[in-house]
């Protein structure tokens, strides 16, 4: 494999460009108004994986977008890697806070990348590195140096919760059969301290709505004889954290896994700069739970965190009104051993009995998943390990992220299979965020550690 470096370089313009025509197009898996941009992703998919030496592609379709599905199968007897990955995307707002267009992918550079990055919605989550998959199978299969077989994955509905992809796995065990599941949808520590996830939070995800009287009131007539359904929502949520910033909500920490002081110790091994995380974000100070660190409270500790809060009058001057109604959505991350519904349910009892007298609650759960921890010693972990200290010259450091990939635990369910997170991603690409970007070094450097983990996997599993 020691061509794979010119290979890339010399198309290191063409890889650029593909990725680009795939930033373009805008595949908001959360918005009905791109129905069409997304079905056209997935065939733009699909193409990608026919021309990258897979044997089959299809496009199956579900309730909602499709999954786009891929092999090449050289030799029974020999090991399987399956490949997920998303074509979906977030929505780009706020619009006015990106520097430049967000589906008018652009490249420049910065200070953590010198060679320059690709700004663009889904440049990092997670287009970018889904194709450093197909890029990687276009290399082996080009030259002669796909060892095992391979599958891919690749569906249009990660950011709205995977609404579809649980029916298509259990109706599809056997096509969807494998050694290994490789995913690339997360970080790593530093261009310079390669890492790899082994572990994910849960999610529960949900919508209240405070209603109190029947229509907008006049806030001199009215106010202060009536209830308002925003102050009462702000009240609400406020009262979900107490002043160490733990979570009221009763049983909630009834099955968060604590880790002990030797674990937490490793974990403080990992490279980090307060002050440099501090300067990043432009803030003064950080924030969270009591008796932990940054980096504890971001992957090993359950949060609870308003994703957007709405009601009344937000337009251009005054208008002197009591709303009717006031809304926020939520959004639980959850450890290890929380049942995400279980969570959910524990949510909703909780908050519609906090609710004065004067209105009335609804909460609508939207959705959800388990968290997921994957073990350092099995043949998989062993194969990226090797593979990083290939093209990195240093060893990887297991990392917990405090995102969360809720198919995960899915895949061990249905599958019976352990999956690797190979993520090339930094923390600072801004995904979910106006100016999304990704390295294109980071893009690149991904392309050439896969095929080394697909070597090493055939090697060790022999």
């Amino acid at each position: 494999m020691q061509s794979i470096k010119s290979y890339i370089q010399d198309n290191k313009d063409r890889f650029l460009n593909e990725l680009i025509d795939l930033l373009k197009i805008p595949s908001i898996s959360a918005d009905s108004a791109y129905k069409g941009d997304v079905l056209k992703t997935a065939d733009a998919v699909k193409i990608s994986l026919e021309k990258a030496g897979c044997d089959h592609v299809e496009i199956c379709e579900t309730e909602g977008y499709p999954i786009v599905y891929g092999e090449k199968i050289i030799d029974k007897n020999l090991p399987t890697i399956l490949v997920y990955g998303h074509y979906d995307v977030q929505p780009p707002d706020p619009l006015d806070l990106w520097n430049s267009p967000p589906f008018e992918p652009v490249i420049k550079k910065t200070d953590l990348h010198p060679e320059g990055a690709i700004f663009a919605r889904g440049a990092c989550d997670d287009k970018g590195q889904m194709y450093m998959h197909v890029k990687a199978m276009e290399y082996m299969t080009t030259n002669n140096e796909l060892p095992c077989n391979v599958k891919f994955m690749i569906e249009g509905e990660e950011e709205v919760g995977s609404v579809n992809l649980a029916k298509f796995v259990a109706a599809n065990r056997e096509k969807l059969t494998n050694d290994v599941i490789l995913i690339s949808d997360t970080g790593m520590i530093a261009q310079d301290v390669p890492s790899i996830t082994t572990g994910l939070r849960g999610l529960s995800y949900v919508e209240v709505e405070v209603t109190g009287p029947n229509r907008d009131l006049h806030s001199g007539l009215y106010g202060g004889a009536v209830a308002n359904p925003i102050n009462v929502l702000t009240k609400m949520i406020a009262s979900l954290h107490d002043e160490n910033n733990h979570i009221t909500i009763p049983g909630f920490y009834d099955k968060v896994e604590n880790l002990s002081s030797e674990e937490r110790a490793e974990m403080a091994k990992a490279p980090f700069s307060l002050e440099a995380y501090k300067k990043s974000l432009d803030i003064d100070a950080v924030y969270g739970e009591a008796g932990y660190s940054t980096n504890e409270r971001n992957s090993i500790r359950p949060t609870l965190d308003v994703n957007g809060i709405w009601g009344g009058y937000t337009g251009e001057g005054a208008k002197t009104v009591i709303a009717s109604q006031a809304f926020a959505k939520i959004s639980m991350r959850l450890v290890p051993n929380q049942e995400w519904e279980e969570i959910t349910e524990l949510f909703k009892t909780h908050f519609e009995n906090i609710a004065p007298k004067g209105v009335t609650v609804k909460v609508t759960p939207h959705h959800g998943g388990q968290g997921y921890v994957t073990p350092i010693d099995s043949l998989g972990y062993k194969a990226a390990s090797k593979a990083y200290e290939q093209t990195f010259g240093k060893t990887p450091i297991p990392q917990r992220s405090g995102g969360s990939i809720p198919i995960v635990s899915l895949f061990e369910k249905e599958l019976n299979s352990k999956t690797i997170l190979m993520g090339f991603g930094l923390d600072s690409d801004a995904i979910h965020s106006p100016n999304e970007h990704f390295g294109v070094w980071n893009y690149l450097k991904g392309i050439e550690t896969i095929p080394y983990f697909y070597k090493y996997f055939t090697e060790l599993s022999k």
